[in-house]
């Protein structure tokens, strides 16, 4: 084989090699969680504001810290300022991005349902799923709550069909009622 054809060769075994990163980036399935289930599994469940983010290469991955301000919290144990670590983000000139993988822009307040080890950066439990965005409403001036996975197809292992489903525009009042009865329910359990 001479130099000109293992050049090429090289160039589109590459080339092959990118278009099948990009497939199985865009792959990324998540199993739908009812809201009850991720207040089961949440460590911690809190309306934050976000302070900033912060990328950089991992493991030859890019990875984003993010800072927030807990406003209120709802369950477990959390200090005045959590960080969040979720794969994708932008390092130099690069930018990676996993579908489902939420991403936070300073300023905005969210309700996130987390989860982690104790002493180690949370997780955002079900990525989008459990990213709910607080919105005011430009006509009434009421916060409303919208998740991520609202717009987005997930799959049901009931139905094993996905459906985009999730609570969109919920007034932030009526959130609270569900979350507080959602986790007032797994409190029961525990009990009995």
């Amino acid at each position: 084989m001479s130099y000109i054809q293992r050049r090429r060769f090289l160039w589109v075994l590459f080339l092959a090699g990118l278009v099948l990163t990009a497939i199985a980036a865009n792959a990324t399935t998540l199993a739908r969680m009812r809201f009850e289930d991720l207040a089961q599994q949440a460590t911690a469940i809190a309306r934050m504001r976000c302070l900033g983010a912060q990328s950089g290469w991992e493991d030859g991955e890019i990875w984003t810290e993010t800072r927030f301000e807990v406003l209120e919290r709802n369950k477990g144990l959390l200090p005045g300022t959590v960080t969040v670590r979720m794969m994708g983000g932008r390092a130099g000139h690069f930018h990676s991005r996993v579908d489902g993988v939420p991403a936070f822009r300073a300023g905005e307040e969210v309700y996130l349902f987390l989860w982690g080890p104790e002493g180690q950066p949370f997780r955002v439990l079900g990525w989008s799923q459990g990213t709910f965005r607080i919105a005011r409403d430009a006509r009434s001036g009421v916060d409303k709550v919208t998740q991520d996975s609202a717009g987005q197809p997930v799959f049901d292992v009931r139905t094993r069909e996905f459906r985009s489903a999730g609570i969109r525009n919920l007034p932030v009042g009526v959130f609270q009622l569900k979350l507080r009865k959602a986790l007032e329910t797994e409190q029961k359990k525990e009990k009995d």
